[in-house]
């Protein structure tokens, strides 16, 4: 791998991961502001440490070791350093699996994004996906049938890995579902949660929202030191922006939007892959540079546009 590879991965890995999070961080801003100054620091540094060394370094880890069992777990860990060809071959090997996994994943929340979820219409098309939302489940049936029935013929693996992918998307749906309601308890300010019980609640729901990111970042490499790397800088930055820059980043309203639809183009690299197809690891960061650049211009025109007419009105 090149230097100028190496760096773009790592770009756009933070990239990803920031704007992937921007939600997140949302909610870690709304819940902190109910919290006493203590516990508010506390979380912002226990809680980045424990963001990026154990939700970010040790998930990849696992899913690497699940895809490879025969190296044994601590063995999974150790072969993301090593340089052994034979090492190198047996991840290679498992990586259609874990591709073909994480892509579904994606591909099932970028569809749910379109169908389901509120947002602002960013492209021509969205809104109409929108009223038909009552097809979603029909559609993901129908994608995961027809990949599933195409990947029989190349590995029942590859097969199982995406009926593995449908499955983890819809759990970890259903514990942002129930988030959703626990930022609800959080912010009542007659609720009688303690700090450290919000706080334990943010650290739950943060590991929840990480998994899109980390899944993602398999999209731009195997390897889980660059990943660990590049979505640590993003968390980090993440955790500044929760502390003093919430409420502008809130004002770019397409921001979702761009890490949707790059969700959406990874989801699709990674099927690819799982398929055998060969897609240039250059590929996944410039994907994710355009479409997140393009939105967030489109959010700032707006931006613009909006400031501008209320100059004009005064």
């Amino acid at each position: 791998m090149d230097w100028i590879t190496l760096i773009m991965m790592v770009l756009g890995l933070c990239l990803f991961e920031i704007i992937s999070s921007v939600d997140n961080a949302i909610i870690n801003a709304e819940v902190l502001h109910t919290m006493k100054p203590k516990p508010r620091k506390w979380f912002l540094l226990w809680g980045l440490l424990f963001a990026v060394f154990v939700v970010r370094g040790l998930l990849p880890w696992v899913i690497v070791w699940a895809v490879n069992p025969s190296l044994g777990f601590i063995g999974s860990l150790l072969a993301t350093f090593s340089s052994d060809p034979s090492v190198q071959n047996s991840i290679e090997a498992s990586a259609p699996i874990l591709l073909m996994g994480g892509g579904i994943f994606l591909l099932f929340l970028f569809i749910h994004w379109l169908f389901l979820e509120d947002k602002h219409f960013g492209l021509p098309g969205e809104k109409f996906f929108m009223r038909q939302g009552v097809w979603f489940f029909a559609v993901v049936s129908i994608l995961l049938m027809s990949i599933v029935w195409k990947a029989m013929a190349i590995s029942p693996m590859i097969a199982f890995a995406a009926v593995v992918g449908s499955t983890a998307f819809f759990i970890t749906h259903g514990f942002k579902k129930n988030a959703e309601e626990a930022e609800k308890n959080m912010l009542n300010p007659n609720s009688h949660l303690s700090d450290i019980s919000k706080i334990i609640y943010l650290e739950i729901i943060d590991t929840t929202f990480s998994i899109d990111g980390v899944l993602g970042a398999f999209a731009f490499t195997l390897s889980v030191p660059i990943i660990l790397f590049g979505n640590g800088i993003g968390a980090f930055v993440v955790r500044q922006i929760t502390v003093g820059n919430i409420e502008r980043i809130k004002k770019y309203k397409y921001l979702k939007n761009g890490a949707m639809y790059s969700i959406l183009f990874l989801g699709t690299v990674m099927v690819l892959e799982g398929f055998h197809v060969s897609v240039p690891k250059i590929l996944s960061p410039i994907i994710t540079f355009v479409t997140i650049g393009y939105f967030f211009w489109r959010s700032r025109r707006e931006l613009k546009n909006d400031l501008a007419e209320v100059v004009l009105a005064k």
